[in-house]
C-alpha cells in the first residue's frame, strides 16, 4: 500500500511540475512577443531602423505579445513626439 502512495505522490508531482513549466513558457513566450512588438511599434513610428525579432508566429502567446507590445510602442513613440513639440 504504501508503495502505491509513494506513486501517486509522485505523479502527483510530476503533473504539477509539468503545468508550472507550461504557464512559465506561456509567459515567457508572451514577454519575448512583447518586447518584440514594442521594438517594432517604436522603431516604426518614430523611423528609426529596422528591427530584427524572434517572429515565434507559431505560437499564440508570442503573437499576443506582439500585437500588444507593438500598440504600447506605437504610442509610446506618438507620445514622446508630441510632448517635444
Amino acid at each position: 500500500m504504501t508503495g502505491h502512495l509513494k506513486m501517486a505522490g509522485n505523479l502527483a508531482l510530476l503533473l504539477f511540475s509539468s503545468t508550472m513549466t507550461g504557464c512559465a513558457n506561456s509567459e515567457a513566450s508572451y514577454d519575448s512577443g512583447y518586447s518584440d512588438g514594442y521594438a517594432v511599434g517604436y522603431n516604426t513610428a518614430c523611423q528609426i531602423r529596422a528591427t530584427m525579432i524572434e517572429g515565434d508566429w507559431d505560437s499564440a502567446e508570442y503573437s499576443r505579445g506582439y500585437a500588444d507590445g507593438q500598440t504600447a510602442g506605437t504610442i509610446a513613440c506618438n507620445n514622446e513626439r508630441s510632448s517635444s513639440e
